[in-house]
């Protein structure tokens, strides 16, 4: 047996946090410890914690003074089961619920492949009806875009597959790899931060794995709709350049950011035009290019550490556009009848 240690973020989600933390109580694997991050929520969460820590030793709380976003409430969690020498960790969305052999089967699987930094489960809407994640997919156009989201929940994916990278709200990680290669990069606060960790692992060696014999139920949107309005917007347009500055081989950059340009004008012009968050728009833009020599400095060290050709990098990316991209691909049509050729990815 090893430990995991679970890690629940929560930022004002006392409605959903008990059925989150009794989907782990429940677990059929039994050695874990539960660390809820609690990021200066002003609900009744703490109350909640109160109760859990003083009925169940194994779960511990971990209060902030403010919200520090996704990757602020995963990190202290992260560090803790380094600092104790846990053999995993999960983090845990808290507007989640899991089957009772979800980390059952991702600890079978990562004891069994040494190789793989990472375990990624079936990742269903509340209700089971429909996909939310079966993985993470990076497209050569600079989109991640979440495997098989919306699509009916069906057989297609029962296998096991390698994927690029995993969703951070319920995933397995080797400890060892977070220790050579670090933890949720602070500065995204929320969103894409999984992508650019599953990112760093692939350029370090590790693999990543999706696992269908693990199921979790999980209510999307549920943390970020008590964000303010635009706040996705301002993310999205912050951190999705992050990504491609920090991670993309050299060789490979150049293919990935015209593209990614292209896609990322069109974004901002929707905004703008149809969604009304223009000012979010801009202001990720603005955050982004503030960020952007800490970014390249990153880059430095990330890419020194990169053991895997780009060639390897290459051929983990789909060589498409998401299947929900379907401005870009009434642009590249039309490029494509303009040219009377099909470009090839």
């Amino acid at each position: 047996m090893k430990t995991v240690y679970v890690i629940i973020p929560n930022y004002n989600g006392a409605d959903k946090l008990e059925a989150a933390v009794e989907s782990i109580r429940a677990q059929s694997f039994k050695d874990w410890q539960l660390l809820i991050v609690d990021n200066g929520s002003t609900d009744g969460s703490h109350d909640i914690l109160t109760r859990y820590q003083q009925t169940d030793e194994r779960i511990r709380t971990i209060y902030r003074d403010k919200n520090y976003g996704y990757t602020g409430g995963v990190n202290p969690g992260f560090r803790l089961a380094i600092d104790e020498g846990a053999a995993y960790a999960a983090p845990f969305n808290n507007d989640a619920i899991a089957d009772k052999h979800w980390l059952r089967h991702l600890v079978d699987f990562l004891d069994a492949h040494p190789k793989y930094g990472i375990a990624t489960c079936k990742l269903l809407h509340l209700g089971g009806k429909t996909i939310d994640s079966t993985g993470d997919i990076y497209t050569v156009w600079g989109l991640p875009y979440p495997r098989g989201r919306d699509e009916p929940a069906g057989t297609q994916y029962d296998h096991q597959t390698d994927i690029f990278g995993a969703s951070g709200g319920a995933s397995l990680y080797r400890v060892e790899m977070l220790r050579r290669i670090g933890v949720f990069d602070q500065d995204f606060f929320a969103y894409y931060e999984d992508i650019d960790l599953s990112f760093r692992a692939q350029l370090a060696g590790w693999k990543v794995s999706f696992v269908p014999s693990s199921v979790v139920y999980h209510e999307q949107g549920g943390t970020s709709s008590r964000m303010k309005n635009g706040f996705t917007t301002c993310q999205y347009m912050r951190n999705l350049p992050m990504v491609l500055v920090k991670d993309v081989p050299g060789r490979l950059f150049w293919r990935v950011a015209p593209r990614l340009a292209l896609a990322y004008s069109i974004f901002f012009v929707k905004a703008v035009v149809a969604h009304r968050t223009g000012w979010w728009a801009l202001k990720g833009l603005l955050q982004g290019l503030w960020l952007l020599p800490k970014n390249i400095l990153k880059r430095r060290r990330i890419q020194k550490q990169r053991t895997v050709t780009s060639a390897y990098i290459w051929s983990l990316f789909l060589h498409d556009l998401p299947p929900n991209a379907q401005k870009l691909k009434r642009v590249r049509a039309a490029w494509w009848r303009l040219t009377g050729r099909r470009v090839t990815p």
